[in-house]
């Protein structure tokens, strides 16, 4: 079992940056695959980014590559992501997921997941 909980969302301007926190919590973190995915009012949860168990992997969506970065420091249990250039199409509740099976794209691939935390970018 694990617990993840998200952090670091707010209210940013347009071209501004916002650093998101998953804090993880329970056994064997460093086993699983993490990812981000946001959800949008009225849109479905699409996937953001990832990061394998190790870090060597980091697969973006393309509408954030380049701008949002996912790291992990599992001696913290925790994951990473940094985003920059924030534009008002980056605003929705973002997600914390974990995946003891590797690297998913999809929602139903994940496990675990957290409460949310809203990022709302204003133009």
């Amino acid at each position: 079992q694990v617990q993840l909980v998200e952090s670091g969302g707010g209210l940013v301007q347009a071209g501004g940056s916002l650093r998101l926190s998953c804090a993880a919590s329970g056994r064997a973190f460093s086993s699983y695959a993490m990812g981000w995915f946001r959800q949008a009012p009225g849109k479905e949860r699409e996937f953001v980014a990832a990061i394998s168990s190790s870090g060597g992997s980091t697969p973006y969506a393309d509408s954030v590559k380049g701008r949002f970065t996912i790291s992990r420091d599992n001696a913290k249990n925790m994951v990473y992501l940094q985003m920059n250039s924030l534009k008002p199409e980056d605003t929705a509740v973002y997600y914390c997921a974990a995946d003891r099976t590797g690297l998913g794209y999809v929602p139903p691939h994940y496990d675990y997941w957290g409460q949310g935390t809203q990022v709302t970018v204003s133009s």
